[in-house]
C-alpha cells in the first residue's frame, strides 16, 4: 500500500502534464488550420478557441498572442538542432559538425506542415517581420552548442560564435532561396537534403575564396 502510495503522485503529474501537452496541440492544429483556410489576420482568437473547444483563457494560458502559436514550431526546430550537434561523433571538427547537423534538422522538420507554414509567413507581412527573430536565437543557440562541445572552453568562444553566424546566416539565405525556387516541373524538384547541400558548397566555396582574397592584405 505505502509503495502504491509513493508512485500516485508522479502518475498524476503524468496525467496533467499530458492533459496540457494534448490541450496546447489541440490550440495549435486548430489555429494552423484556420490560418491556412481564411488568412492570418482574417482569423480571430475567438474563432480558435471555437475550434479548439477551449476557452479565450485557456487560450492566453499556452500562447500570448496568434503569432505566438505560429512559432510555436520554431522552438522545437531549435531544440532538435541542438539535439543534433550533441549527437555528432567526438572529435568531429566544427564545420563538418554544424553542416551535418543542421542538414539532418532541415530535413527531418520539412513535412507539409512546416512548409505550409513557411508559405504563410512570407505571405504575411507581420509574421515575416517577426520571423527574423528565430535566426538571432539559433545563433545564439548554436554557439552555446557548438562551445559545449569544446569543453566549454572560453577561448573557443569568439570562433564558435563566428562559425554560428556565418552558417545561421547561410541558413537564412537558403530559406529565401527556397521560397523562390521554381521546379522543374510541376511533379518534380531537388529534395531539401540536396538543397541544404547545395547551399552549404556555395558557402564553403565563398568563404575560400574570400579568405585567399583577404592573405593579400597581411
Amino acid at each position: 500500500m505505502g509503495m502504491t502510495e509513493k508512485k500516485l503522485p508522479e502518475a498524476v503529474e503524468g496525467r496533467r502534464e499530458r492533459k496540457r501537452r494534448q490541450t496546447r496541440e489541440r490550440i495549435e492544429q486548430a489555429a494552423i488550420t484556420l490560418f491556412m483556410e481564411r488568412g492570418f489576420d482574417a482569423t480571430t482568437i475567438e474563432e480558435i478557441t471555437e475550434a479548439a473547444d477551449v476557452s479565450k483563457r485557456s487560450f492566453f494560458d499556452y500562447f500570448p498572442s496568434k503569432e505566438e502559436v505560429v512559432f510555436a514550431w520554431q522552438d522545437s526546430f531549435a531544440d532538435r538542432l541542438m539535439t543534433a550537434v550533441a549527437a555528432r561523433p567526438t572529435g568531429e571538427s566544427p564545420v563538418k559538425t554544424v553542416e551535418e547537423a543542421l542538414i539532418a534538422t532541415v530535413t527531418a522538420s520539412t513535412d507539409e506542415r512546416a512548409l505550409a507554414l513557411s508559405e504563410l509567413i512570407h505571405c504575411t507581412p507581420t509574421l515575416k517581420a517577426r520571423d527574423q527573430l528565430k535566426y538571432a536565437k539559433l545563433e545564439q543557440k548554436l554557439t552555446e552548442a557548438l562551445v559545449t562541445r569544446r569543453g566549454g572552453d572560453p577561448d573557443a568562444r569568439a570562433h564558435m560564435r563566428l562559425l554560428s553566424a556565418v552558417v545561421i546566416g547561410a541558413l537564412r539565405v537558403g530559406g529565401e532561396l527556397w521560397q523562390q525556387r521554381v521546379p522543374d516541373t510541376p511533379t518534380e524538384s531537388v529534395s531539401m537534403e540536396a538543397f541544404a547541400r547545395g547551399i552549404f558548397r556555395e558557402l564553403w566555396k565563398m568563404l575560400a575564396e574570400f579568405g585567399e582574397e583577404a592573405k593579400s592584405r597581411f
